[in-house]
């Protein structure tokens, strides 16, 4: 079964069983208002990090270097405010996650480590073709 169309199942499920059950336990408007609280706080604080995010970015711009992980990183915080907007609080813990540049970097640094040494294994050979040449005057005698 395809993963992504498993997540669209079952990310909703989740979330539904959970607001069922946080709800009965601390009320229906307690649920209610933390939602619309994590939604707003989450989307301020979103757009807080990508305006920080866009002034490195264009710091970078300005020094000639590759602004590399700003783009991720913006990527990520949009991502992150989409998560915080749809209701839930398995969506809200990943877009928190997501949005805060500790965890961001952590999270980046171990899939950048994965990529490493996943992608760089060093080789002890030179992988290339060649063609013999044969010339005319190769028959000649010095």
């Amino acid at each position: 079964m395809n993963s992504i169309f498993l997540a669209i199942i079952l990310v909703p499920v989740v979330e539904i069983y959970l607001l069922i059950k946080i709800g009965s336990q601390i009320g229906a408007i307690t649920t209610i208002f933390f939602i619309f609280f994590t939604a707003i706080v989450g989307v301020y604080y979103a757009k807080y990090e990508g305006l920080n995010t866009l002034k490195s970015g264009f710091a970078q711009l300005s020094r000639n270097e590759n602004p590399a992980y700003e783009v991720i990183s913006g990527a990520a915080i949009a991502f992150a405010a989409l998560l915080l907007i749809i209701p839930g609080f398995v969506t809200d813990a990943l877009g928190f996650l997501l949005i805060f540049p500790v965890s961001r970097n952590f999270i980046f640094g171990s899939l950048k480590k994965n990529l490493k040494t996943s992608k760089n294994e060093k080789k002890n050979y030179i992988d290339g073709e060649f063609e013999d040449i044969k010339e005319d005057n190769d028959d000649r005698k010095i």
